[in-house]
């Protein structure tokens, strides 16, 4: 702030000391000198917006965020065992893709993803867990990708088939042979 004070300072004495040795039109008569200009210093100072660096910065769109799929169907899974997917993309931009945060619509999903940035024609992957058990039934849950080019959103679906009842031994003590 003290360096975009002090620019603005020096220009405006900048401009005043043109003006006063541009016109030689003093006490109301010209003395015959052509007007003189003097030009101000050229400004270095950086814009003060951070949106505004950032965005000049930055070429990284989340078109650049290339998933193969954004949706998976499990199709019918037997509750139990978890579902898991691989979603996969391509960084397809010029510069490399921060994965900073991907986030599970709820504690049934759990997502996993490389911390490495993506360099530009490089693919990378988050995984998507989801618990089936004690969850009979259809789901549908969203995972949000948040990377410095934007966000993205992935789904998983599919319909839990409920363990048949009274099929499963309560403890696996009794499946142990001696």
């Amino acid at each position: 702030m003290k360096k975009l004070l002090l620019l603005l300072g020096v220009v405006a004495m900048s401009a005043g000391f043109a003006n006063a040795q541009g016109h030689s039109n003093h006490d109301g008569h010209n003395h015959g000198t052509p007007p003189q200009t003097i030009a101000a210093p050229a400004s270095t100072a950086q814009p003060t917006n951070s949106t505004e660096n950032k965005t000049q910065s930055t070429s990284v769109t989340v078109d650049n965020l290339v998933f193969e799929n954004e949706v998976h169907d499990f199709g019918t899974l037997p509750e139990g065992p978890s579902a898991e997917y691989e979603f996969t993309f391509k960084n397809t931009g010029k510069e490399p893709i921060n994965l900073q945060t991907v986030n599970a619509s709820c504690g049934c999903t759990t997502p996993s993803w490389s911390k490495e940035p993506v360099l530009p024609g490089k693919t990378g992957s988050i995984k998507a867990s989801y618990a089936t058990q004690g969850r009979p039934g259809g789901f549908t849950k969203s995972i949000t990708v948040v990377s410095n080019a934007g966000t993205k959103v992935l789904t998983i679906k599919g319909t839990v088939e409920p363990a048949p009842s009274g099929s499963a031994p309560a403890s696996n003590k009794s499946m142990i042979q001696k």
